[in-house]
């Protein structure tokens, strides 16, 4: 895609912001090295140091990890906060600077975890260093809890699984007394992530006969913090988010383009509930599914991946594409509803979740990529 092409399909574009991964530098030392990038992306990790510096009370070198390739881990875990909310701004600002490419003519914006902060101030509602002070104030926290967090994958091959059965045995798991578990994501309607303290993931396995057939749950390797679910209320997550952001500066200007939380599924900020809506978003579950659900309700053509190596949304817009393709092939009424789907006049008769069946027209482009293809 061409720049003009990109400009000219932002009435239709989404962005996407990703949130922290077991890898988060991505091809950000290739951008680096590109003498027409590497000042922003500089300028922004210099300012992310200064807030590390201001709130750990400790010095860090994101420009050099970043230059050398080296990744974060478990234990840099506030390092990767801070690194993925720098790129993010500052590929923004190369897109607008190098290529004339406003972010916000864009028709929508949303980022699964950290990527909603990444969202908001990229859209003017929150400021850099203010808003990047929050997630870093409660990383050791949060990373701490983790180290007795287990993420699991339930998914089912066969029929959507009852949000409110999942919850319930997760309730059921907690009252217990033997550790805290929650559903951390509504990945789609048949796949969730959940996270649990000590057993409770096998205990969840134990009992989950409640659910469909071929429902299954398959264990992560990797150690998360555990945002998005009550186990971060141990350390008072949610209510010392609040009380950091009472005298955040920024929160009173409408997001621009506007942008989806995935704490509701929908585009609820205003010019003043930002404080609200992210002490929700501490230790509620990211609705990913009621957003993408979203963009294609609202007929949106392009999704832009910002950030470092994006991989969860951009999977997860590809395994709903692959799926409808596959229900599609084979079937001579899909395949017309799914061109009815397409038309702008008919798809307003047709009901909501008839949006799933554009995802086959929808385009991906990761911006870290676009960057470096542009010559």
């Amino acid at each position: 895609m061409t720049p003009k092409e990109f400009a000219e399909r932002l009435p239709d574009t989404a962005f996407a912001f990703r949130g922290y991964n077991f890898t988060n530098i991505g091809r950000t030392a290739e951008l680096m090295a590109d003498p027409r990038y590497c000042e922003p992306i500089e300028r922004y990790l210099r300012r992310a140091e200064a807030v590390f510096r201001g709130v750990l009370n400790r010095q860090v070198e994101l420009v050099e990890r970043v230059r050398r390739g080296e990744d974060t881990s478990l234990e840099t875990y506030a390092e990767a906060v801070a690194i993925i909310v720098a790129v993010e701004m500052a590929q923004l600002e190369i897109l607008e600077r190098q290529f004339q490419i406003e972010y916000q003519k864009a028709r929508l914006a949303f980022g699964y975890s950290l990527g909603e902060i990444g969202a908001l101030i990229a859209s003017g509602s929150l400021e850099f260093e203010s808003a990047l002070m929050i997630p870093l104030s409660l990383a050791e926290d949060c990373a701490a809890l983790a180290y007795d967090v287990t993420l699991a994958v339930l998914f089912s091959r066969a029929k959507m699984i009852p949000y409110a059965t999942v919850e319930r045995l997760c309730v059921r798991i907690s009252s217990e007394g033997r550790g805290v578990i929650g559903i951390s994501a509504v990945l789609s309607p048949n796949s969730f992530l959940l996270m649990g303290q000590g057993e409770t993931i096998e205990r969840f396995r134990a009992i989950m006969g409640e659910l469909p057939e071929k429902t299954y749950l398959r264990k992560n390797d990797h150690r998360w913090p555990p945002l998005h679910t009550p186990i971060v209320r141990q350390r008072s997550i949610p209510d010392r988010a609040a009380t950091l952001m009472n005298s955040m500066v920024g929160g009173f200007t409408v997001p621009r383009p506007p942008v989806l939380s995935l704490v509701t599924g929908a585009a609820s900020y205003n010019d003043y509930n930002a404080r609200e809506m992210l002490h929700r978003w501490t230790d509620e579950p990211q609705r990913l599914w009621d957003v993408v659900t979203q963009t294609l309700i609202q007929d949106i053509r392009t999704i832009v991946h910002v950030g470092p190596e994006p991989n969860l949304i951009p999977a997860t817009y590809t395994r709903l594409k692959d799926n409808v393709e596959a229900q599609t092939r084979g079937s001579i009424g899909m395949r017309a509803l799914s061109v009815v789907a397409s038309r702008p006049w008919l798809k307003s008769l047709l009901p909501e979740q008839t949006a799933l069946l554009r995802a086959p027209m929808v385009r991906q482009v990761t911006l870290e990529d676009w960057l470096l293809e542009q010559h």
